[in-house]
């Protein structure tokens, strides 16, 4: 008596249908990682910007009501500074960067103003320091302004 041999394994078309399962549900969840990690990005510039108009606050309290011109350069706010003859800060470790376009240049303006240029970020300094202060961030374009 000859036994007929039993094979395990999987067919062709069994191992089609999971590839192509697999396929369809990575369509569906890979564009949403993209989606966290521009979310994660606007959470730290929104962390980032809320700690600089902290940092200019204090060195407005600290300075005689003076805003730091940060349109020139950091230095204000990353080194030490002089003012009635005491010394304060630095107010920032490092100079800092847009986490969402990678620029730390500084545009004087008051938000959608500003808009226009390439930078990092946008700063209310106006003319010899009368501006507000504020100081907003750049999308990935390096125009539109955030938060607006």
């Amino acid at each position: 008596m000859v036994r007929a041999r039993k094979s395990s394994g999987f067919t062709l078309v069994e191992i089609l249908i999971v590839v192509i399962i697999l396929g369809i549900l990575a369509a569906i969840v890979i564009p949403q990682f993209t989606n966290a990690s521009q979310d994660a990005r606007k959470n730290s510039l929104t962390s980032l910007l809320q700690t600089m108009r902290s940092q200019v606050e204090l060195y407005k309290l600290q300075h005689g009501d003076a805003l730091p011109d940060l349109v020139t350069n950091w230095d204000p706010l990353i080194s030490t500074t002089t003012y009635g003859g005491k010394s304060f800060g630095p107010y920032l470790q490092q100079t800092p960067m847009n986490p969402m376009n990678n620029l730390s240049t500084v545009t004087n303006g008051t938000g959608a103003a500003a808009a226009g240029a390439d930078t990092g970020f946008i700063y209310d300094y106006g003319t010899a320091g009368n501006g507000t202060g504020r100081i907003f961030g750049t999308d990935t374009d390096k125009k539109a302004v955030y938060p607006g």
